[in-house]
């Protein structure tokens, strides 16, 4: 009898604790919680581009990814329907989300036709193209942490994530575990090639989410404002 009381009791005890475990596991992961790095706090605004409605499109208060096709958007037609299948679907619900694509002006015809081989007739109000003067567009992307230069026709395979105050952000140490463990030298993601579909599923959906959940946690009043900024750029100056 005392043997089945004892068992009873250690079962009860097991049942009873494996909860409270499970959430003293999550409680310091909820706290821990790591933003998104601040790569670059120079990126400009879009005065200098315009879209065909004249609709005021603006980098400020919005979650941007911001990309380039450049003189022949057609060329680069696969780079954009990446983005718009890999990422644009996926995110278009979430508040103050946008794709901006930056384009030479005069190719707004073009554009058109990329527009409808890309969007099979949905919902593409989140995704907006903007017009600029070749010197505007190269303003604009010198403003950003780059890993490759723009090629002579203005595009990029490359796509940047832009923050609610123009901040470009993007992982200041971009090693996995595996490269950490293998004391591999820090490599820094401020880019994402929508050629490479491995790099935009995973490591730029994750980072998306990331950002999402920083301003969520900042609208319910739970983001601690004593970020790493200060120490983000200067570890990515040096």
């Amino acid at each position: 009898m005392k043997e089945n009381k004892s068992k009873r009791n250690l079962i009860l005890g097991v049942l009873f604790f494996l909860p409270v475990a499970f959430l003293l596991m999550l409680y310091p992961a909820k706290h821990n919680y790591i933003p998104l790095d601040i790569i670059n706090d120079n990126v400009v605004e879009l005065n200098a581009f315009k879209s065909v409605d004249n609709k005021k499109i603006t980098l400020q208060d919005h979650i941007t990814v911001i990309g380039f096709l450049g003189k022949q958007p057609l060329s680069n037609s696969i780079a954009a329907s990446n983005l718009k299948e890999l990422v644009y679907d996926k995110f278009k619900g979430f508040k103050k989300f946008q794709i901006v694509i930056v384009m030479p002006s005069g190719t707004e015809a073009e554009v058109q036709t990329l527009e409808k081989e890309i969007s099979s007739y949905e919902d593409l109000r989140f995704w907006h193209y903007v017009y600029g003067s070749d010197s505007a567009i190269k303003q604009l992307y010198n403003s950003l942490k780059i890993e490759t230069a723009l090629k002579e026709d203005l595009s990029t395979n490359d796509v940047f994530i832009i923050d609610k105050d123009l901040n470009q952000r993007g992982r200041i140490d971009a090693r996995d575990e595996k490269e950490v463990e293998a004391n591999k030298p820090i490599t820094t993601l401020s880019a994402y090639d929508c050629i490479e579909v491995a790099i935009i599923k995973n490591k730029m959906s994750e980072d998306m989410r990331v950002l999402f959940t920083e301003y969520r946690q900042k609208r319910k009043g739970n983001f601690d404002s004593t970020t790493r900024r200060a120490n983000d750029l200067k570890e990515s100056d040096e």
